[in-house]
């Protein structure tokens, strides 16, 4: 993860947590995991303040929050005190096996990882899905050349092939780029089913 970026979030752990809780509802991100998820275990990576651990929990997913950032699982388990939250950095997801969920959720994120970073991220996120299971991935997209807001979070600008080929071995179920509902923001956003092999 880019470190400047993971010293913005530990450094206002408790106004992003804020900000974030208080968006609407991304309905449109929950219609799409009620339709594409499938029964059983989950790991939302990149979780910030547990918002849709909870509504996951609540859904009835047995579910794991994961971040890279102390400050922001501090303000997770604040805000979701009965939803489970663990470390866990992109793009190595250490302590997380192999073919270990049947769902990975891994919501707008992989933008603030060094460009360099992102194939792997992307792949790593596959394998930990079990065969059968499903993975969500999206990112706020940048044009042309990579940017910090100013908490000197980076926004990294990619080609969405990169993520494609990175898994291109799994069947792709949903390839869109929209405006999110939540933050008002452009998002790329596709879901893949890890084949059975």
């Amino acid at each position: 993860m880019d470190q400047a970026t993971l010293s913005a979030y530990d450094a206002a752990a408790a106004s992003f947590a804020q900000d974030w809780e208080s968006q609407p509802a991304p309905t449109d991100l929950h219609a799409l995991l009620s339709r594409f998820l499938i029964p059983g275990t989950c790991a939302d990576i990149g979780c910030g303040s547990g918002r849709e651990v909870a509504w996951l929990d609540a859904n009835g997913f047995q579910v794991c929050g994961y971040d890279a950032s102390q400050g922001l699982l501090t303000q997770a388990r604040l805000h979701h005190p009965h939803s489970e939250f663990r470390y866990a950095a992109l793009p190595d997801l250490d302590g997380i096996a192999d073919a270990s969920v049947d769902n990975v959720v891994c919501e707008t994120v992989i933008m603030h990882l060094p460009p360099a970073h992102i194939a792997a991220a992307a792949r790593r996120l596959l394998a930990i899905v079990k065969p059968g299971g499903i993975l969500y991935l999206s990112w706020r997209i940048t044009e042309d050349a990579n940017l910090r807001d100013k908490n000197d979070r980076l926004y990294a600008a990619f080609d969405a092939a990169l993520v494609r080929q990175a898994l291109a071995e799994a069947t792709p179920l949903l390839d869109e780029a929209v405006v999110s509902v939540s933050s008002g923001k452009k998002i790329h956003r596709l879901i893949v089913r890890k084949d059975v092999r």
